[in-house]
């Protein structure tokens, strides 16, 4: 496909992206033709037959993702790249699994941009048409079990969550990630957006259960297959029918157990403890850890086929500490929530409290940071949630006033994290201070805005989350 023959339909409502992209691509050697809403975006595809279509979500009318619904109805295998402006884990679910090549946040790389838009007209040449009628999708995730956070990380996590929630049932996906950092909220959030969402979600927790006990748990067992059995019991598998299984903390399991896993994987089928009846397995299996199962297999302690087996899709869950834009924005959140639940009103956090929530390292992950926020809803006597309220989070000062977080004892790494902390949190202030407003923010702090946007991407913090 050579670039002076390719045709772009480019749809946005602003006309000064439209005037941005005509420029970019035109450079490129493409033709583009552009709308600036969802009905004109159809009328011009109809039209102009493009090899590719750039698309924003948020426009009048007929929206990017209704437009992008419509277009793969009518054209499956058009490559459609849908860009947001205000990403969150529904949309990029929804727009994973209607189709879009590609979702894509602002503001953007255009390098990116571009490389995504190859790698669409790529696709092209082997792409193959599904048989039969796309498949809608009407489950909408409870918000008790929402995912909230705009790094791109999460954002690659989302349009993971839209692709697996399409495959069938026998698609096992494993999920990795730290204590807190959400592991079984997205394996909800695949159950609730994926064909089976009315079937049951049946959660089971590894670390709960001696062996013996996993093993009746999840297998069942049948009247008299040992001591106290006097009637049959349902194992998980019988009850999750054509839902989800999800398996918490899998890596612990015992030999023994991995290998009937294994079997239950392979075969579909399982017997109860004391049966001989043979019985289908029609639920999807999700597992999580927070153990490195590579590094088990080589020590022999996880089997190696089980690891295969199940590492069909893995989704990688970053640390908390690792994504700090997220945490005033989840901080907020869970203000909400526990202004709801507890019958109070309170309205935000200090600037000095959010300093302290923006510098800590979080080792329990978002949990940790809920149960901080709850503590703080719950202790806070006005309106403003106040350092104090974090108890001891809040770091006692050492004889000389001051009290620095060693992290090694090598001095350039300790020095490195020092000076991360104080950047991260002198960012921060700043532009909690001009509410998101960087030229203000980097003139206040004597800096050239390029200087402070740089630093901003050093440590991923985004203005919008400031922004009042």
């Amino acid at each position: 496909m050579k670039a002076d023959r390719t045709k772009l339909v480019i749809v946005d409502d602003d006309e000064k992206i439209l005037f941005a992209f005509e420029r970019v691509f035109r450079k490129e050697g493409y033709e583009t033709v552009t709308a600036r809403d969802g009905e004109e975006a159809l009328g011009r595809i109809s039209s102009v037959g493009p090899d590719a279509v750039i698309m924003d979500i948020s426009m009048p009318g007929l929206d990017g993702l209704e437009t992008l619904r419509r277009i793969k109805s009518e054209m499956p295998a058009l490559p459609v790249i849908l860009i947001t402006g205000f990403g969150t884990m529904q949309t990029a679910i929804k727009a994973m699994q209607y189709g879009a090549f590609e979702y894509m946040t602002k503001p953007l790389d255009v390098i990116a941009l571009r490389d995504v838009v190859r790698r669409a007209l790529a696709s092209m040449k082997t792409h193959v048409v599904p048989a039969g009628e796309p498949v809608s999708f009407q489950a909408q995730i409870m918000n008790r079990y929402d995912i909230v956070g705009r790094n791109p990380r999460m954002h690659e996590v989302y349009k993971l969550i839209g692709s697996v929630s399409t495959t069938p049932n026998h698609t096992s996906v494993l999920i990795l990630g730290e204590s807190g950092t959400g592991k079984e909220l997205v394996a909800r959030a695949i159950h609730a957006n994926g064909q089976n969402a009315g079937e049951p979600f049946v959660a089971i927790n590894c670390t709960a259960l001696p062996e013996t006990l996993l093993e009746s748990e999840l297998f069942g067992y049948e009247k008299g297959a040992f001591t106290g059995a006097v009637e049959r019991k349902l194992g998980k598998f019988d009850i999750a029918s054509r839902g989800t299984i999800f398996l918490d903390e899998i890596g612990i399991l015992t030999l023994p157990l991995q290998q009937k896993l294994l079997r239950v994987l392979q075969e579909r089928e399982f017997e109860r403890v004391g049966g001989n009846e043979t019985r289908p397995v029609e639920a999807r299996f999700i597992a999580a850890t927070n153990q490195d199962l590579g590094a088990e297999v080589k020590r022999k302690t996880f089997r190696e086929d089980l690891f295969f087996r199940l590492n069909v899709v893995t989704i990688q869950l970053p640390p908390l500490r690792d994504r700090r834009e997220d945490i005033h924005l989840l901080a907020s959140y869970f203000l909400q929530k526990y202004n709801e639940q507890l019958k109070k009103n309170v309205r935000g956090f200090s600037g000095e409290a959010l300093r302290i929530l923006n510098g800590y390292d979080y080792p329990g992950n978002v949990r940790e940071l809920e149960n901080l926020v709850e503590r703080s809803v719950m202790l806070s006597k006005g309106e403003i949630v106040l350092p104090d309220a974090f108890g001891d989070l809040v770091a006692q000062p050492a004889a000389n006033g001051v009290n620095l977080p060693i992290l090694s004892r090598v001095f350039s790494k300790s020095r490195e994290h020092v000076l991360d902390l104080f950047e991260r949190q002198f960012l921060s202030e700043q532009l909690e201070a001009f509410h998101g407003n960087v030229t203000d923010a980097a003139a206040s702090s004597r800096m050239t805005r390029q200087n402070f946007q740089r630093l901003m991407k050093k440590h991923r913090i985004t203005s919008r989350a400031f922004r009042k």
